[in-house]
């Protein structure tokens, strides 16, 4: 019993040893990213944006809804299997003919960085520019952006 047990242990670290950490971590910040798609409905407004400019604007609150919310939650659940199987290969994007690897966003709206001291330039001021209200849909106001 022991011997299997110690067998095991040392085939797991080799495992994770093999994996890499530069693979592993993107893997699981895709994962991440992707799971709180569900929370941040950029597959939802976008697919209602393509599918109204497309087909029809009807279609759009009603077939677009539907659609988008499927494809939220497909990309949720790619998420949670890259978070799980991150440290196992393969590391490069799942699921590529269904749904792109990264967020997206509507093309109305594409988010910007944070107004925070975080990445501010210039904390003397208390301000230097980003995204003022990133919480409230469809806000596009900033502060020192420039064309």
């Amino acid at each position: 019993m022991q011997k299997k047990f110690f067998l095991l242990a040392a085939a797991s670290i080799a495992v994770v040893l093999a994996s890499g950490c530069a693979n592993t971590e993107q893997k699981f910040g895709r994962g991440l990213s992707n799971t709180f798609e569900i929370v941040r409905l950029g597959e939802l407004r976008r697919t209602m944006e393509q599918t109204a400019l497309f087909e029809s604007p009807d279609a759009g609150y009603t077939t677009g809804f539907v659609r988008g919310f499927n494809r939220s939650l497909a990309r949720t659940g790619v998420g949670l299997y890259e978070m799980v199987t991150a440290p196992f290969p393969p590391y490069h994007p799942v699921f590529t003919d269904y749904l792109s690897p990264g967020p997206v966003y509507p093309d109305n709206y594409t988010p910007g960085v944070l107004d925070d001291s975080l990445f501010a330039t210039d904390t003397e001021v208390g301000f230097s520019g980003g995204e003022v209200a990133p919480i409230v849909p469809g806000s596009s106001f900033r502060i020192f952006d420039s064309p």
